[in-house]
Protein backbone atom coordinates (compact mmCIF):
# COMPACT_ATOMS: atom_id res chain seq x y z
CA UNK A 1 0.00 0.00 0.00
CA UNK A 2 1.20 3.48 -0.88
CA UNK A 3 1.94 5.93 2.12
CA UNK A 4 -0.34 8.95 1.99
CA UNK A 5 0.24 11.48 -0.41
CA UNK A 6 0.36 13.75 2.30
CA UNK A 7 2.10 12.44 4.99
CA UNK A 8 4.89 11.32 1.95
CA UNK A 9 4.90 15.02 1.22
CA UNK A 10 5.85 16.04 4.88
CA UNK A 11 8.24 13.31 5.25
CA UNK A 12 10.16 14.17 2.10
CA UNK A 13 10.33 17.86 3.11
CA UNK A 14 11.05 17.29 6.45
CA UNK A 15 14.01 15.36 5.23
CA UNK A 16 15.32 17.77 2.80
CA UNK A 17 15.01 20.71 5.12
CA UNK A 18 16.96 18.73 7.50
CA UNK A 19 20.34 18.90 5.31
CA UNK A 20 19.18 22.31 4.14
CA UNK A 21 19.50 23.44 7.98
CA UNK A 22 22.73 22.28 7.79
CA UNK A 23 24.25 24.15 4.99
CA UNK A 24 23.78 21.03 2.78
CA UNK A 25 21.82 23.10 -0.10
CA UNK A 26 22.72 20.18 -2.73
CA UNK A 27 21.43 17.19 -0.81
CA UNK A 28 18.60 19.01 0.39
CA UNK A 29 17.87 19.01 -2.93
CA UNK A 30 18.94 15.37 -4.01
CA UNK A 31 17.11 14.32 -0.97
CA UNK A 32 13.66 16.14 -2.31
CA UNK A 33 13.86 14.92 -5.61
CA UNK A 34 14.97 11.49 -5.21
CA UNK A 35 12.29 10.79 -2.59
CA UNK A 36 9.92 12.29 -4.39
CA UNK A 37 10.51 10.25 -7.48
CA UNK A 38 9.96 7.17 -5.41
CA UNK A 39 6.13 8.26 -4.96
CA UNK A 40 3.99 7.75 -7.82
CA UNK A 41 2.05 10.71 -7.59
CA UNK A 42 5.63 12.98 -8.08
CA UNK A 43 7.30 11.17 -10.22
CA UNK A 44 5.98 13.51 -13.18
CA UNK A 45 6.38 16.94 -11.89
CA UNK A 46 9.83 15.94 -10.37
CA UNK A 47 11.07 15.08 -13.45
CA UNK A 48 10.13 18.40 -14.81
CA UNK A 49 11.34 20.71 -11.99
CA UNK A 50 14.64 19.10 -11.73
CA UNK A 51 16.16 21.56 -13.47
CA UNK A 52 15.46 24.39 -12.00
CA UNK A 53 16.59 22.50 -9.02
CA UNK A 54 19.71 21.89 -10.01
CA UNK A 55 20.56 25.29 -10.54
CA UNK A 56 19.29 26.72 -7.43
CA UNK A 57 21.95 23.78 -5.85
CA UNK A 58 24.54 24.67 -8.44
CA UNK A 59 24.36 28.08 -7.14
CA UNK A 60 24.23 27.10 -3.23
CA UNK A 61 21.20 29.72 -2.79
CA UNK A 62 19.76 28.23 0.10
CA UNK A 63 16.66 30.48 0.36
CA UNK A 64 15.59 29.55 -3.14
CA UNK A 65 16.09 25.55 -1.86
CA UNK A 66 13.96 26.23 0.84
CA UNK A 67 11.12 27.91 -1.23
CA UNK A 68 11.25 25.21 -4.09
CA UNK A 69 11.03 22.57 -1.51
CA UNK A 70 8.32 24.24 0.66
CA UNK A 71 6.70 24.74 -2.45
CA UNK A 72 5.18 21.91 -3.51
CA UNK A 73 1.46 20.46 -2.63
Amino acid sequence: MTQDRDEYLAQCKRRALEYLDRGDVENAIASMGSDLHKHPDFTGIVDKLMPLALLIAVQHDSREARRWIEGFR
